[in-house]
């Protein structure tokens, strides 16, 4: 199991970008909101990883053999 990380930078332009190793799916979306605050920020702008989807694709997979086993 990957450790769960969220790596911050704040650029020199005092932009800050953030992102998350070992969460999947809408588990990294809880840090916007910790984040936001902590910073007292608002996000402009945000995008999921690869492993977002993996887990959106293999739910959906899962969802569709589970409602064609009735």
């Amino acid at each position: 199991m990957t450790d769960k990380q969220l790596i911050v930078q704040v650029r020199p332009d005092g932009t800050v970008h953030a992102e998350t190793l070992g969460m999947f799916g809408n588990e990294c979306l809880d840090y916007i909101i910790v984040l936001e605050n902590m910073l007292e920020a608002e996000t402009t702008s945000s995008s999921f990883t690869d492993a977002y989807a993996q887990v959106a694709a293999e739910q959906e997979t899962t969802a569709e053999n589970w409602d064609g086993a009735r």
